[in-house]
């Protein structure tokens, strides 16, 4: 088994308790990215309530802010401690987020956009926190001052030294530390523009995490601030060495080891490190990704694919033919993952076609609409008994094989939103089978961030493509469920069948149906077991 695979079972092992203590639609872990948006907001309106109250200079830099932290604590205080908290934060989830992202393997192929963006991001933020340690000018600051500007000496591109500006309290003016204010308040207006780069190939981006998640988050940020305010360590005095200096970890955990290495040294480690992180969606062997192909002699411009496409790859344009339909959907390739959403989105994918060739208006290359449709039948086609289940699920979760048997059969889909919902109604309206049970990524970890809100929608009727109401939301089950959840998919599937044995054969329903499935069966299908 690869490392990959060991951290990814330990990953998958923490989020399943995550899940059972906030539950998979408040999983901090799974909203790590609208965390740190969430996160850059607090440290930005705090900065700003603070900054109202700071006075920039030398000798008066330290006094503002123990006015902040002691006479006004209620309020300024309290703003001070959020910004620390919260940019300790910020650290934290993106860290996090790097390393999950990658664990999960979620920066290849296509995404090496996000990723390539979001390293920067790292860089950015570091640099605003450090620069921001210099305005307290407290001994910690004092530490930080001195030992970055000699960091910073160690390149050849200053003509001066910096660290000279601290070698005695005259060497340093009030104009040193208003750059430093610019500083940090222009490093973090950058970042705010890359932030908004770095999700700019991605549709429905979630910039905001869940109303309950925030108002948690911010509640403990706040409890914290209250409990443990951010305190200052004495005025700085440059004409004494600090013998002892509390360190944010989070921010400046290598400055210690400034004391053993080289400056040049540290910055060709990081750079290093920059390069082959940037690098990694390049870097060992990768499966070419399936393309979405457009045929435009089957479609009808309804533009559903494109608001599908999680990746924004497909758009609209003008078509150029007699084509009664006025617009025609245009895959970008180098943005399509060969997920096939947008072929479930399909309203002509259907397998109740009778034309020899089953082409859709959209569809993947190497897994067009007919041979699914051949391989579908030709699975279910040996299934006995009366609890027939046909189980699809996606190439990023479980993988179901295991659960096949004389009764049961498994296909593997790229994503589990491929399927478009007029083969479930194939299915169980020709009596091929007696139920459908479609499984995924984790509840809430869409591989491919939205398949399963999608397949969600079109199974209750509230996204198109819609399955149709004569087919009862009872033999339709949906699990999403991690690769560490095998046990509870083979509960669900045996739950499943023991159902469908007793519903006995389907029958069409017939008369008026309504448009929207009962409350109870709706229910059903937006919940796991």
């Amino acid at each position: 088994m690869s490392l990959r695979k060991v951290l990814r079972a330990a990953v998958e092992r923490v989020e399943s308790v995550f899940d059972a203590a906030f539950t998979p639609a408040l999983n901090p872990l799974y909203h790590l990215g609208s965390l740190g948006w969430f996160f850059f907001w607090i440290v930005a309106v705090s900065g700003i309530y603070v900054y109202i109250f700071f006075d920039t200079g030398v000798h008066d830099a330290y006094a503002s802010v123990e006015y902040i932290t002691h006479v006004q604590w209620y309020a300024a205080g309290v703003m001070r401690s959020l910004h620390r908290y919260a940019s300790d934060a910020l650290v934290l989830v993106v860290v996090l987020h790097l390393l999950r992202e990658y664990i999960m393997e979620r920066f290849r192929g296509v995404r090496w956009f996000a990723w390539v963006t979001g390293v920067p991001l790292i860089w950015l933020i570091y640099a605003s926190g450090v620069s921001g340690y210099w305005l307290v000018w407290d001994k910690l600051a004092q530490y930080v001052a001195i030992v970055t500007s000699e960091w910073l000496d160690a390149l050849p591109f200053f003509g001066e030294s910096i660290a000279s500006n601290f070698v005695h309290p005259s060497a340093l003016s009030d104009r040193f530390f208003t750059l430093v204010v610019f500083i940090h308040i222009a490093v973090p207006l950058f970042l705010l523009l890359l932030m908004w780069v770095h999700i700019q190939r991605h549709a429905y981006a979630k910039a905001n995490p869940p109303r309950l998640l925030a108002a948690g988050s911010f509640s403990a940020l706040l409890v914290l601030s209250f409990v443990f305010p951010a305190l200052s360590q004495g005025p700085a005095d440059l004409t004494m060495v600090p013998a002892e200096v509390g360190i944010d970890w989070f921010y400046l955990p290598l400055y210690p080891l400034l004391d053993y290495v080289s400056g040049k040294t540290m910055w060709l480690a990081l750079g290093g490190a920059t390069v082959l992180l940037m690098a990694l969606p390049w870097i060992g062997r990768r499966r070419p990704a399936d393309k979405a192909r457009v045929n435009p002699a089957n479609c009808n411009g309804c533009s559903w694919c494109a608001e599908d496409c999680p990746f924004t790859a497909i758009t609209m344009v003008p078509r150029q033919d007699d084509s009664p339909y006025s617009q025609l959907p245009w895959v970008d390739e180098s943005r399509c993952t060969g997920c096939g959403i947008c072929a479930g989105a399909c309203p002509t994918a259907t397998p109740f076609s009778r034309r020899e060739e089953q082409s859709p208006g959209i569809g993947l290359a190497q897994s067009p609409l007919a041979v699914l449709r051949e391989t579908i039948l030709s699975q279910c086609a040996p299934l006995t008994g009366n609890s027939r289940v046909a189980v699809f699920g996606c190439g990023h979760g479980l993988n179901g094989a295991y659960l096949a048997n004389e009764s049961t059969t498994f296909i593997a889909l790229s994503c589990i939103a491929h399927l478009p919902p007029s083969f479930i109604d194939f299915l169980i309206s020709r009596d091929h089978v007696d139920g459908v049970m479609l499984t995924g990524c984790r509840d809430g970890d869409c591989h491919y961030r939205l398949g399963q809100q999608w397949v969600r929608g079109r199974i209750a009727a509230e996204r198109d493509p819609r399955l149709r109401q004569r087919i009862p939301r009872e033999r339709v089950k949906v699990l999403f469920a991690g690769t560490d959840q095998s046990g509870l998919e083979q509960q669900v599937l045996s739950d499943f069948r023991r159902r469908l044995s007793a519903m006995g054969p389907y029958q069409s329903r017939t008369g008026r149906q309504s448009r929207q499935p009962p409350a109870d069966a709706k229910e059903e299908i937006l919940t796991n077991a």
